[in-house]
């Protein structure tokens, strides 16, 4: 099959007779062009199929209308309910954006970001990749004047716009609610420490546990990528103990699944012998059997506030704006596989 060529102005210029300059002028509606002119351009831009470039016009501008946004994932449901959200202001407002997945590697993320700074977006939009230590590509961004907001995953030392949830609070509300039901041993598959959310996450953790007068099992507590694999790793690691954990809670959704898995192909009740808890209330948890108590991340206010976040900076480019640092409240949702109780 022939590849047709794509038109240009300067083909619509040698079918009327024109010079390119005119043909420009004519579509972007110069006053200085005849209106009988513009009608015969438009025609013959329409028989030729000509699609104008509306990149290259942009940047001869200054302004792209695009928006980077970065994800760790693409498979997470809290991620794309973000992105649709976050989509959803910024289309209203005459932006689109160029979504990339770093797919929690370092070396993707800073090709990434090197890539949708080389198409000149007017902003990046990112939640940071589980290997990311190093933020000189962060700040590479801000260098070149680029409007940077983090959500979900992101440093105070880059000093920029923020959307998130409290994650300190949210081991609070789950170590309270499994001390309720009981659990007295409780593991943690955590992320890695090196990450702020996941760091919050494990001193809530911890802090909560010593709240309750419970006790704090250091081999109970592990780091990963909370991926299934992971939590099913874990799990088995953890059973293997000479005194097993009656409860585990997971730093992210998937893990917990893992966890759930192995629990079940060793036999082992839900939430009986060994409740469980995940993280984020992706689709699944309330589907599984059990079904899964995990975290509510606030995803779709997350998306909008961090879009909104961004439409302020580029209103406002060189006036001073205070940092935006928000944090949302997180939710519960108790379901059956940490419900031991009636409550």
């Amino acid at each position: 099959m022939e590849i047709k060529k794509k038109s240009t102005i300067k083909d619509i210029a040698i079918a009327l007779g024109l010079t390119p300059s005119a043909v420009s002028k004519a579509l972007s509606n110069h006053p200085r062009i005849s209106d009988k002119t513009k009608e015969a351009v438009k025609k013959m831009a329409l028989t030729l199929d000509y699609q104008p470039n509306t990149l290259s016009s942009a940047l001869r501008k200054g302004k792209s209308n695009l928006v980077g946004v970065i994800i760790p994932r693409v498979n997470s449901n809290f991620f794309s309910s973000v992105v649709e959200n976050m989509e959803e202001v910024l289309n209203a407002h005459g932006y689109n954006i160029v979504m990339t997945q770093s797919n929690e590697l370092y070396d993707k993320e800073c090709k990434s970001i090197d890539s949708l700074l080389g198409i000149q977006v007017d902003g990046i939009i990112a939640s940071m990749a589980n290997e990311t230590t190093c933020l000189d590509y962060y700040n590479k961004i801000k260098s070149k004047g680029v409007q940077l907001v983090l959500f979900d995953r992101g440093e105070d030392e880059l000093d920029v716009d923020y959307i998130g949830i409290d994650d300190y609070k949210s081991s609070h509300l789950i170590i309270d609610h499994l001390h309720l039901q009981n659990c007295k041993k409780i593991a943690h598959i955590a992320g890695f420490n090196h990450i702020r959310i996941y760091k919050d996450r494990v001193q809530g953790y911890r802090d909560a546990l010593e709240k309750c007068g419970l006790p704090i099992y250091e081999e109970m507590i592990i780091e990963s990528n909370l991926r299934i694999e992971d939590g099913r790793r874990i799990m088995k690691e953890l059973l293997k103990l000479p005194e097993r954990p009656d409860a585990v809670y997971a730093a992210g959704d998937y893990a917990a699944l893992g966890a759930l898995q192995v629990l079940k192909e060793e036999n082992i009740k839900v939430p009986e012998e060994i409740a469980l808890i995940g993280f984020s209330n992706e689709p699944f948890t309330s589907l599984s059997s059990p079904t899964i108590t995990t975290i509510n991340q606030q995803s779709a206010q997350i998306g909008k506030l961090a879009a909104e976040a961004f439409l302020e900076r580029v209103k406002n480019p060189k006036g001073r704006i205070h940092l935006k640092k928000i944090i949302l409240e997180p939710e519960l949702i108790i379901r059956e596989s940490s419900q031991k109780n009636d409550l």
